[in-house]
């Protein structure tokens, strides 16, 4: 029987990377993106069949709520939710700003993306679960690098919202066992996408390589790897951990 996985931003360079991997392993990926129009094309051009696209605000408790319902009546009950979506607000310079110069508009549109959202979609997984039980569903949230050493290129809300992550799914782990729910996180380091291009110019990729221990910066391949190695039979025995996505660049 085919399982059923829904993934928020999905237009982002890992979520992109995300929804292929998960398609490719024989899922139908519920691909999700705050504009219809691009998940819908999103899911359009994935491998195999039964993928579909949906407007969704992580944001918004209601469209959380109604979505996952909405999904669950048309396409089954859900096995996987990745929690993909993330925001970084830098300055107009791809600066992080002092914490006595972020606003307090920064800080909460960080954490209600960053961190409620992904309360919310762990929130409406695990009724959904608790209603209707499903053997070996998981729950896939996003950390970061930042959040385990501080940052370098990250804001302040953007570190402390990845930090909230982290101590989620912990709490989520001990609830969701119950449920047969893994609630597992995966945190990226340097990873070639959109957010570490706010920030970082191609030019400097030799250099900033030389501070990874593996040499390279990440792709969002590799970070949809550890996803998919989570959202399989393999990861049955692992909940409340988290993969560190990295090179081996917390080791530094």
């Amino acid at each position: 029987m085919t399982k059923i996985a829904l993934v928020t931003g999905a237009s982002g360079g890992i979520g992109k990377a995300v929804c292929r991997r998960l398609a490719e392993d024989g899922f139908n990926v519920m691909v999700t993106d705050i504009a219809a129009d691009t998940a819908k094309k999103l899911a359009a051009d994935l491998p195999g069949s039964g993928h579909h696209g949906y407007a969704l605000d992580v944001t918004d408790e209601i469209m959380v709520s109604d979505l996952m319902e909405e999904i669950e009546t048309a396409h089954g009950a859900v096995s996987v939710v990745v929690s993909a979506a993330g925001i970084l607000i830098l300055d107009q310079n791809g600066q992080r700003r002092p914490i006595i110069d972020t606003s307090l508009e920064e800080w909460s549109t960080t954490q209600s993306v960053n961190s409620t959202g992904t309360f919310l979609l762990l929130r409406a997984f695990l009724r959904a679960r608790s209603e209707r039980k499903v053997n070996g569903a998981r729950f896939i949230g996003f950390s970061s690098v930042a959040a385990q050493l501080g940052g370098y290129r990250s804001s302040s809300a953007y570190i402390a919202s990845k930090s909230a992550v982290l101590g989620l799914i912990r709490a989520g782990a001990r609830e969701g066992a119950t449920l047969d729910v893994a609630v597992n996180a995966v945190a990226p380091g340097l990873i070639d996408a959109p957010m570490l291009r706010i920030s970082l110019d191609p030019s400097d990729d030799a250099e900033i390589s030389k501070s990874i221990p593996q040499g390279r910066i990440g792709t969002p391949e590799d970070v949809a790897g550890a996803v998919a190695f989570l959202a399989g039979p393999d990861s049955a025995y692992i909940t409340g951990s988290v993969i560190d996505v990295n090179g081996g660049y917390r080791m530094q």
